[in-house]
């Protein structure tokens, strides 16, 4: 495990009068799972993130469809159909990244019930 250690974040006022705190901040890519672990915290984050690259490439693809087909050049026309199948492509990537994602999160509070009920 990577450490690093960092001062708190007191602001200017106050850094004089108090001594400096250390902390330990992991580096692990994946925190421990478990009750207290945030490893599916990051997971859903990650997901997130790559639904938006997705959705602001899908934005820039509809508005180059929306240029060429208002430009009524015939070569523009004919790209559009190679630009709309790729925003047909990356729809089917988004749903597939929600579905993961209501997957994950089904499974995280499943195992939270499981791990709250007695033996």
């Amino acid at each position: 495990m990577t450490t690093r250690d960092s001062s708190s974040g007191l602001d200017s006022s106050s850094m004089d009068d108090q001594p400096s705190t250390k902390r330990t901040v992991s580096l692990d890519p994946e925190p421990e799972p478990g009750p207290s672990g945030e490893a599916w915290v990051d997971n859903f984050n990650r997901s997130f993130r790559q639904v938006q690259a997705v959705l602001d490439r899908n934005r820039a693809l509809i508005q180059q469809v929306n240029d060429n087909h208002q430009s009524r050049i015939p070569a523009n026309m004919v790209k559009n159909v190679a630009l709309i199948q790729e925003i047909n492509g990356n729809i089917s990537k988004v749903v597939s990244l929600y579905s993961d994602l209501s997957s994950d999160f089904s499974s995280v509070f499943r195992n939270k019930d499981g791990d709250d009920k007695p033996n």
